[in-house]
């Protein structure tokens, strides 16, 4: 079983904060696949496009989205610090708070959420979806909301990532010194890892390749067993026989695109933002 990082009272190192990133990777697959069984309906991400007794003036899904924040905030979602809302101006908790041991120094309170919603709904829905409308308003904004809130809490964690390797006392020395120089570019390069990042792509297409499979038209053994089809893929699921075979659910290229072109970049963005005022409370 893993440990909860949130309440160790010091940054998680890197291995303990992966193992973290992977399972969300397997949260933000699923999280696609069920929105793309709805088409785009793409009214439901246009400002007045229906109208609402409370006055409320922009698309259906940033009213959903309101409310649903509302709900969760009463029940202290957002108190936890791996958590950030979308919408502003939430109710207070119902619940007495929960006192998280500090282990980010987030002075600026960074949350880069309008960045990830418009790239969700510009670029990643129409991707991942049929065109057209069918009246499934309710259950896209559902599955809409899922897959936000997993993408924001992946890219947000990009500030235990940066804590934790500011930490490490073989770099912290000049961590402190591009810190103060407020080098970002410099403080980018420091933190990229092209090895695993090339790495994390290889799992995630084959996640998705094996996580979007259609088995119900596999042909089972006595035991339930898939004969073929699937246990191919399992077999070589990142060899290019295996991507000719397969059709999945939802495309793994772009599942791969996203994280790729979207969701590495703005971690990684996240991580910069939060070393360049690190420093801000004079603490090191």
């Amino acid at each position: 079983m893993s440990r909860n990082l949130l309440i160790l009272g010091a940054a998680p190192d890197l291995n303990e904060l992966r193992d973290t990133l992977v399972r969300l990777e397997d949260t933000i697959i699923f999280a696609l696949i069920e929105r793309s069984q709805f088409k785009h309906n793409k009214g439901i991400y246009d400002a007045g496009k229906m109208k609402f007794k409370d006055g409320h003036q922009g698309s259906f899904l940033s009213w959903f989205l309101k409310e649903v924040e509302c709900v969760h905030a009463k029940v202290r979602r957002y108190q936890s610090p791996d958590e950030y809302p979308f919408t502003g101006n939430l109710p207070d908790p119902v619940l007495p708070p929960l006192n998280y041991p500090p282990v980010l120094v987030d002075p600026a309170k960074i949350n880069i959420n309008d960045e990830i919603f418009n790239v969700y709904v510009n670029t990643v829905v129409p991707e991942i979806t049929e065109k057209g409308d069918d009246t499934n308003y309710g259950s896209s904004a559902t599955r809409d909301i899922e897959c936000l809130q997993a993408l924001s809490r992946r890219i947000h964690y990009g500030k235990f990532v940066a804590e934790s390797k500011f930490q490490d006392p073989e770099h912290h020395a000049e961590y402190v010194r591009l810190i103060r120089e407020q080098n970002s570019q410099r403080l980018m390069q420091l933190l990229t890892n092209s090895r695993v990042e090339e790495k994390l792509l290889k799992r995630l297409k084959a996640k998705a390749m094996i996580y979007g499979q259609d088995l119900s038209s596999a042909t089972l053994d006595a035991d339930g067993c898939t004969i073929n089809g699937a246990s191919a893929l399992l077999a070589d699921a990142s060899t290019t026989a295996a991507e000719e075979r397969v059709k999945t659910r939802v495309d793994y290229d772009l599942v791969v695109s996203l994280y790729r072109d979207y969701v590495i970049p703005l971690t990684k963005e996240v991580e910069v933002e939060y070393l360049l005022h690190r420093l801000d409370s004079n603490q090191k």
